[in-house]
């Protein structure tokens, strides 16, 4: 049931959306009924008693002719009704419907009206009963450890229900209500001055309260009433109410055209329970390519998307200056939350499983005629003549799979075995908002035992945690597709090294060879040689020996390489800077100085490597929690700010080494190294601090892998920055590895 006026619920037309979505998708899948078609008509009670049962009488007559318990419309054959979004609608169908036995699909309803009807054989729950929401409220707070709380419900009979029955269950588990206020609902504009007078006793007397915590009962017009009595509070208290708020099922968070402009800034934070939802496929694209011009037969969408936008079309009654037209072109993603939903809603959802499970109970009863009587004319009229009270024997066991992926099941009472979600809101200052799905609570749920039992800490519990299972034992070997490549890579990059050495040894009185200081070379491409080879020791079964050196090994070796790198540019730099006419830097040029930095800054290392060693030195260790389904054996690094001084102290010498470089790289410098450098420098800094975020956020054997990976492609940047351009002349144009050619570019 759907009403538009001059203030309207924009966001419950959402529910006809899913309504024409879901017969669409029945309407297009050959596998369900591919004979017939579904239909749908909506008719609108205007929340009145008359109304509703003035359509349950409808649907018993001919279409056009109100002539009750008189149908000769046989073309179209009404096999259910959905309906309604309060649990008055749905009670004032339920009388008349439940006389003919008619499959009733109520949506909104939660509260059973009356005892008589709860149980009624012809009606189907869509949505869980409120009675199962006291536990799950109950266990919500005490989670929270919230003992002191306030409760807030219209002041109405369903509201009086509600209290009397939540109470006891809040006194049984030890919670405490603070206070108990029931919002008064106006009903003549004259009681106005008198309505916003107690509005602003109870706002002024929950504000004050001690209590945190306030659990709200209600449906639509009393989110709607809410909203007004929050903004009424907003010059004296502020936007932010500084309460959680608890939500029932049958409240959501909605606005009418007033609320355009007000904040929901006081429901951030918001637990609220929700029928259950799931996102239906297609459903998104559905609402994206809406356009009210297309919408053929709707009756709903344009005095939707007038209120919704604030425009209007030609020849409506929305006009005025102020008010733009409307294109068709504005889309549903652009209103706030309260105004429309993209995402499907719980409501939405229960109107779609409704469609899906009537298809498919009309579906499972066709196919039991059609294996009897095979012919054409004999499903034809069986399809014209079918009565609808013989669907409910499947309907109360009816089990199917919908689009979204979810097993859905009518039980023996007519409920939608689904139960609720929580969700917690998050709001936005474009007044809008998400839901963050934080639990689910479902009666029906199969209970593990009446008591649990840890699994052992070798163990982990199955999906169905009725069983435990033995974890596997894991580490990165040498078996492992990732092992074994790293180890090829490892081994290929040492054979290429141990060739540019053998290469530049060969070449040892060529002036490539020497320029730059030939020690300095040849220490640089032994420690890259030793650098390889370091990734081995990371692979394989962790043992004491391997723990012990591993990280330290690694450590000492790149060390070197890297002070090499940094001697050789300050080389660079000093013999640029002798080259002045009386300089006094001469007398720093030669090995010695460049052999002092490669000891000096070794020696620093050898120092933290060695205070490690004394400590708390890493060790073979097992972890168990990491990953819920391995035991991953490791290497304990024992002392982790130990390891992180040894991986600092080696990013220093290397963005040292990168500055230097960077300086220098535009120096009269023979074969350009120091631009060599200074891309070698930048590959290596890259490389190892994209290795802190990746190694904090994996775990088990890929922390191993990462670190293998990194010591790799920062020692593979070294050597193919430094050397390929150098081994390209060595190998391939010999006639520029002169003398004469170097003379040559430093005059230039």
């Amino acid at each position: 049931m759907f009403s538009f006026s001059s203030n309207v619920v924009t966001k419950n037309y959402q529910h006809v959306l899913a309504l024409i979505f879901a017969v669409n998708e029945i309407n297009g899948n050959p596998k369900i009924l591919p004979n017939a078609s579904f239909g749908f008509h909506i008719p609108e009670s205007y929340f009145s008693q008359k109304w509703s049962y003035h359509i349950a009488m409808e649907f018993f007559s001919t279409r056009y002719r109100f002539v009750p318990n008189y149908n000769c419309d046989v073309k179209n054959n009404l096999i259910g009704v959905i309906g309604g979004l309060g649990s008055e609608t749905s009670y004032y169908l339920a009388a008349i419907l439940d006389i003919y036995k008619f499959p009733q699909f109520t949506y909104g309803d939660f509260v059973p009206m009356l005892k008589d009807q709860s149980h009624s054989l012809s009606l189907y729950r869509m949505v869980p009963n409120e009675i199962h929401q006291y536990k799950g409220i109950a266990q919500l707070l005490l989670h929270f450890q919230w003992i002191w709380v306030g409760l807030m419900t219209m002041n109405e009979e369903t509201g009086e229900t509600f209290l009397s029955n939540l109470l006891p269950v809040l006194s049984q588990n030890r919670i405490c209500a603070a206070f108990t206020e029931k919002i008064p609902t106006k009903a003549f504009f004259g009681d106005f001055l008198n309505f916003q007078e107690k509005w602003n006793k109870i706002f002024a007397g929950v504000t004050k309260s001690k209590a945190n915590t306030i659990v709200v009962y209600g449906e639509t017009l009393t989110m709607i009433t809410l909203r007004g009595l929050l903004h009424e509070g907003e010059s004296e208290y502020g936007k932010s109410f500084d309460k959680v708020w608890i939500m029932v099922a049958q409240m959501d968070i909605v606005a009418v055209s007033m609320h355009k402009d007000w904040d929901i800034e006081a429901f951030h934070g918001a637990l609220a329970f929700t029928a259950h939802s799931q996102e239906v496929p297609g459903f998104q694209n559905f609402l994206q390519k809406l356009n009210p011009h297309l919408m053929k037969g709707d009756g709903f969408i344009r005095p939707f998307w007038e209120q919704a936008f604030g425009c209007s079309f030609p020849n409506s009654h929305v006009n005025g200056d102020d008010v733009d037209t409307c294109t068709g072109e504005e889309r549903l993603q652009n209103l706030p939350g309260p105004f429309f939903e993209m995402s499907m809603t719980g409501h939405s959802y229960s109107i779609y499983n409704a469609v899906q499970a009537l298809a498919n109970s009309v579906h499972a009863m066709y196919s039991s005629i059609f294996k009897s009587k095979v012919t054409v004319e004999r499903r034809k009229l069986q399809l014209k003549t079918m009565q609808p009270w013989k669907l409910h024997h499947i309907l109360r066991s009816i089990t199917f799979n919908n689009s979204a992926g979810e097993i859905v099941h009518l039980n023996e009472n007519g409920e939608l075995t689904m139960g609720f979600d929580i969700t917690n809101l998050i709001t936005f200052p474009n007044k809008s908002f998400v839901r963050m799905k934080v639990g689910r609570m479902n009666p029906w749920a199969h209970h593990d035992a009446d008591s649990c039992t840890m699994c052992p800490k070798d163990h982990y519990p199955n999906k169905e945690k009725n069983q435990c299972i033995p974890k596997l034992i894991t580490f990165l070997s040498y078996k492992d597709p990732l092992g074994m490549g790293l180890a090829i890579f490892a081994l290929f990059f040492s054979l290429i090294t141990a060739l540019v050495l053998g290469a530049f040894i060969m070449h040892h009185d060529t002036p490539i060879v020497k320029a730059n200081n030939r020690s300095l070379t040849y220490a640089l491409l032994m420690s890259l040689l030793l650098c390889f080879p370091c990734a081995l020791l990371f692979i394989g079964r962790p043992v004491k020996v391997m723990c012990l050196f591993r990280q330290v090994a690694f450590a000492m070796v790149f060390s070197v390489a890297v002070s090499s790198v940094l001697a050789k540019t300050i080389t660079v730099v000093l013999a640029f800077m002798a080259t002045k006419p009386g300089s006094s830097m001469r007398k720093w040029v030669g090995k010695k100085v460049a052999n002092s930095i490669v000891l000096l800054c070794s020696l620093v290392q050898g120092i933290i490597c060695t205070v490690w060693l004394a400590i708390n030195p890493p060790f073979p260790d097992i972890d168990m929690n990491s990953v819920t389904e391995e035991i991953v054996l490791e290497c304990n690094e024992g002392s982790a700010t130990m390891f992180y001084c040894v991986l600092g102290y080696m990013g220093f010498l290397a963005i040292v080494s990168f500055s230097v470089a960077f300086q220098a790289r535009k120096l009269p410098d023979s074969f350009n190294e120091a631009k060599l450098i200074t891309f070698s420098m930048l590959v290596f800094c890259s490389v190892w601090l994209s290795f802190f975020p990746t190694y904090l956020s994996t775990k088990g054997k890929y922390m191993v892998a990462v670190e293998i990976f990194s010591i790799l492609a920062s020692s593979a940047g070294l050597l193919g920055c430094i050397f390929f351009p150098k081994c390209y002349i060595i190998l391939l144009r010999p006639e520029l590895n002169k003398r004469d050619h170097l003379i040559k570019r430093n005059v230039r």
